[in-house]
């Protein structure tokens, strides 16, 4: 499912009590929806990796009370009466069998020899695909029969949406626009390090920022999201609509040349959308921009500008637009 269903289901399955298992590759954001669905929820995350734990890890140490032996709980488990939050078994799979096999008390009964998890924790893990080629251990029968399991996939518009809000370069987000699949590459062996992933956009993104540009990082970008993706985004970076292009648009948008070729309208599209609401220029320039470009580009700066500045509903040149277009902004 892709990730805005994730989060959809996610919310509604923190108000019953079994527990939910998400599946899916490497670097497609599994932990941060679980993190942005309990920060919703106004929850606390207790982030538990199985996968550095021993099998006696989680039922504590003994000591001697009253003449009888009790155990000692770890720490890292939620406290009696701490108030409601998520235990995250983050990389359950990649935890081997006795380990898998400790957890089967906590996941089904909630609890673990005298201890008992506090009512209103909810569980939800995570973990890797053995096709995916990461380190995994057979999840048991017995222990995949207690989780509720959900499947993420990587969807290039769901990520764009949250690229939008959350930094992305404008280059980075309207190169993954132009080139949906390339947001995830399934890496061809075992040794290959460096594949494209939603994380590792995220990350190219940041590299992009710390050089100075496109240009400058192209020698780190393979070590990132190897060498193929990382080529034709430096390809579409000296192609795309420039820097020069843009401040023409943002100075005279109505008179402004409009690209025609698609990776330039997908980088002039994704710079607007970025910077919505950081100026009344650029805000002028998308209401202006909306009745010049081609509508499918026109939808989505418009969608785009709702997103980043909710305020831009009350745009004339918005509202111009849904007149004149009903039912292509829903």
């Amino acid at each position: 499912m892709r990730a805005s269903r994730l989060t959809e289901v996610l919310n509604k399955l923190i108000r019953q009590e079994w527990a939910a298992f998400v599946w899916g590759p490497p670097g497609v954001g599994k932990s941060a929806i679980v993190r942005e669905v309990a920060e919703a929820a106004g929850l606390p995350v207790v982030d538990l990796r199985a996968s550095l734990l021993d099998p006696t890890d989680l039922r504590g140490i003994p000591m001697v009370k009253g003449g009888e032996a009790v155990w000692c709980p770890p720490a890292f488990l939620p406290k009696k009466n701490a108030k409601p939050g998520i235990l995250f078994l983050d990389e359950i799979n990649a935890a081997p069998p006795l380990v898998q096999a400790a957890m089967y008390q906590l996941v089904l009964d909630r609890r673990v020899g005298e201890y008992e998890l506090p009512r209103g924790w909810k569980i939800i893990a995570a973990g890797n695909r053995a096709e995916d080629r990461a380190v995994t251990f057979r999840l048991s029968t017995a222990l995949a029969n207690r989780f509720i399991h959900l499947t993420l996939e990587p969807d290039a518009g769901c990520w764009a949406d949250w690229a939008l809000t959350h930094g992305i370069n404008p280059i980075v987000l309207g190169f993954i626009r132009y080139r949906p699949e390339l947001l995830y590459v399934k890496p061809e062996a075992v040794s290959q390090t460096a594949f494209a992933t939603p994380r590792s956009w995220e990350m190219a993104s940041d590299a992009i920022a710390a050089m100075g540009s496109v240009d400058a990082a192209r020698d780190i970008l393979p070590g990132i999201v190897g060498e193929g993706p990382a080529a034709e985004l430096i390809a579409f970076a000296k192609t795309s609509a420039s820097m020069k292009e843009i401040n023409a648009a943002v100075s005279d948008p109505e008179h402004c040349a409009i690209p025609t070729k698609l990776d330039r309208l997908w980088a002039l599209v994704s710079w607007f959308g970025t910077n919505a609401g950081t100026s009344s220029n650029v805000d002028r320039a998308i209401s202006v921009l909306l009745g010049r470009l081609p509508p499918e580009f026109s939808v989505v700066l418009a969608r785009d500008a709702l997103k980043k500045n909710p305020r831009f509903i009350q745009n004339p040149g918005f509202l111009s637009f849904v007149k004149q277009h009903p039912g292509l902004i829903l």
